[in-house]
């Protein structure tokens, strides 16, 4: 059997990061032999993962890879268990690794991810061995990639926690406007990850969803003016509708009758009547899409100037330039959304090890 000195022992600690008696072991039960212990040491890191398999992976990093001609960007989200871990050098390194290997290898799920080639070797074999070195459960959850063509901008944004991220794709009417486009594509990204949109448009839900969600505010509402007339406090105003796609044309009408109404009954002379329901009735369409302007993308108050709308804006951006565009398509991922955390009972813990 070979001797294992301590300058073998010594460069596969540098090399893998692995405890030195780890290391030790490994290079003695393979005879000394430095690529030997190094498969060793994966495998056993392998192990300890699956040991780790039950455990929740909630925290984390979002990992952002931009093409350099802005049209194309990729999106990962790596779960950790810990905070503090998603501090460390080796894990925004393998977060790094893992986004720029999803981008260049196209690769659209977590599967195809781990079974894409790097140096060599699966990418599953080099994700794993960083794993086993850091010492905790770690795991890629979600993958997102938009592209475009010549006349398309894809630009995205990460927030300086890097727990939030978001791309974004402008379609334009030419090369031009797209190349002029680009820092507009990163503030909307950046708009997209305060403001935190669930959809493109009001175009995109689904009626059943805008149906409750009307019935649930307008009750919410009325239960909170409740709280407000007791107090003798302003009332706030109860809505009929709380998305675009409810306001039919037939709705709209309606509301524009109401409103000619209160005006004739207000003494307003008629000639002027073109001048006040315009405003009247955009008022009533803001009181009467508070669904869009929360969880609507296209729909919401830009921050940057809440004057416009996102769509607005965009649209304000390229005829600037004397062009057009559109926003296409966005991802926004957040770290831990949709993860239902353990609550640790450490009494109960602590028993139990006792027992």
């Amino acid at each position: 059997m070979a001797v294992v000195t301590a300058a073998m022992v010594k460069e596969l600690r540098q090399a893998t990061d692995a405890p030195m008696m780890d290391c030790k072991k490994a290079l003695s039960e393979n005879d000394g032999d430095y690529e030997k212990a190094v498969e060793w040491l994966r495998e056993r890191g392998i192990s300890q993962a699956a040991k780790k398999a039950d455990r929740v992976a909630a925290e984390g990093s979002i990992g952002l890879k931009i093409s350099e001609d802005f049209k194309k960007a990729t999106l990962v989200e790596v779960n950790s268990e810990t905070d503090f871990v998603a501090q460390n050098d080796g894990f925004k390194d393998l977060v790094s690794k893992t986004v720029t290997q999803s981008f260049v290898s196209d690769a659209d799920t977590v599967e195809a991810l781990r079974e894409t080639e790097l140096e060599g070797k699966a990418f599953s074999a080099t994700f794993d061995a960083a794993v086993a070195k850091i010492g905790e459960k770690i795991e890629v959850r979600r993958i997102a990639t938009l592209t475009g063509n010549e006349n398309t901008v894809v630009n995205g944004y990460i927030h300086s926690n890097t727990r939030i991220g978001v791309i974004v794709a402008i379609e334009c009417d030419s090369a031009k406007t797209a190349e002029a486009l680009v820092p507009t594509a990163k503030n909307i990204a950046m708009h997209a990850s305060a403001m935190k949109p669930t959809t493109l448009s009001y175009k995109d839900f689904d009626a059943q969803f805008v149906d409750e969600e009307t019935r649930g505010r307008i009750e919410a509402i009325k239960k909170e003016n409740e709280e407000l007339s007791r107090l003798k406090k302003p009332l706030k105003n109860v809505p009929e509708y709380i998305s675009m796609c409810q306001l039919t044309p037939d709705v709209l009408a309606k509301a524009e009758e109401n409103i000619k109404a209160k005006l004739q009954e207000e003494g307003k002379p008629e000639k002027i009547w073109d001048k006040i329901v315009p405003g009247q009735l955009a008022r009533y369409i803001d009181d009467n899409t508070t669904l869009d302007k929360e969880q609507a993308f296209l729909d919401q108050n830009y921050v940057m100037d809440d004057k416009m709308t996102v769509a607005q804006a965009v649209s304000a951006a390229a005829a600037a330039v004397g062009g057009t565009a559109s926003v296409s398509a966005f991802v926004r991922l957040e770290v831990g959304e949709g993860i239902e955390k353990k609550v640790d009972d450490f009494a109960a813990e602590v028993a139990a090890q006792m027992a």
